[in-house]
C-alpha cells in the first residue's frame, strides 16, 4: 500500500493576464480571503492553503516571534501583505513576513508601499507542492534579504546576494541559533501540543544561546 501524504494546498493558474487584471483581481479579492496570489510575467496564481500548510504556518511564525524575543529584536508582522511592484510588474503574498532589522521605519505604518517603504526584511513560504511562479526570482527582485521555505519536511534559509538567493547554513538574522531545526518542534506539537512544543523551543534556543555565550 502505497503511503500518501495530506493535501496541504490548492494552487490554480491563470495564463496571459495583464498586470492591470491582476491588479483589479487584488481590489475585487479584498483582503478578507485566506488564498494568497502571484504575478509575475503574465501568469497569476492562486494559492488556497488547507490545514496542514496553514498550521505549518502558523507554528513557525511563533517560533520566529519567541526568536526575536530571545534575541532581544523588535519585529513587526505582515502575515501574507501584498508585496507589489508597479515598475517591475511583480507582486506576490508570502505565507508570512517581517521586519526586523528595518521594523524602526514601518512600526507607525498602516500599509506599506514598497515604491517608499522597504521590502520585509524576512519572507516565509509554505510549499507541500511545487509552486507554478519562480518565487527566487520574485522576492529577489524586491530585495528581500532573507527567504524561508518549508515544503512540510525541511525548511531552507535563503540569502540574497547580487541579486540572487543561496541557501545557507545559518540565519543571518538569528545565528548561532540552527533555525533549519525547526521541523523537528513542528513534529513535536503534533505529540505534545503546541504551546508545550512552543516552550520546548524557546528553552532549546537559549541553550544554543548559551553555548555561544559561554
Amino acid at each position: 500500500m502505497v503511503a500518501t501524504s495530506p493535501l496541504a494546498e490548492t494552487r490554480t493558474v491563470l495564463k496571459n493576464i495583464s498586470w492591470q487584471t491582476f491588479k483589479t483581481m487584488l481590489a475585487e479579492m479584498g483582503v478578507e480571503r485566506n488564498s494568497r496570489l502571484a504575478y509575475d510575467n503574465g501568469i497569476v496564481e492562486i494559492m488556497t492553503p488547507l490545514m496542514p500548510h496553514e498550521n505549518s504556518n502558523r507554528l513557525i511564525e511563533g517560533y520566529i516571534l519567541v526568536l526575536c524575543e530571545e534575541f532581544g529584536l523588535e519585529v513587526k508582522s505582515t502575515g501574507s501583505l501584498t508585496l507589489a511592484r508597479e515598475d517591475l510588474e511583480r507582486g506576490g503574498e508570502p505565507d508570512s513576513s517581517y521586519y526586523i532589522q528595518n521594523e524602526p521605519l514601518v512600526r507607525n505604518k498602516e500599509n506599506i508601499d514598497l515604491t517608499n517603504d522597504p521590502p520585509p526584511d524576512l519572507v516565509l513560504e509554505v510549499e507541500y507542492s511545487r509552486p507554478k511562479i519562480d518565487k527566487f526570482s520574485l522576492y529577489a527582485s524586491m530585495g528581500i534579504p532573507e527567504f524561508w521555505r518549508y515544503n512540510g519536511t525541511v525548511l531552507r534559509v535563503y540569502t540574497l546576494s547580487g541579486g540572487q538567493y543561496s541557501e545557507v547554513e545559518l540565519s543571518p538574522t538569528f545565528a548561532p541559533v540552527q533555525v533549519r531545526n525547526i521541523p523537528q518542534f513542528i513534529q513535536e506539537s503534533k505529540k505534545i501540543g503546541q504551546l508545550a512544543a512552543k516552550k520546548d523551543f524557546r528553552d532549546w534556543v537559549r541553550q544554543q544561546k548559551s553555548r555561544l555565550d559561554g
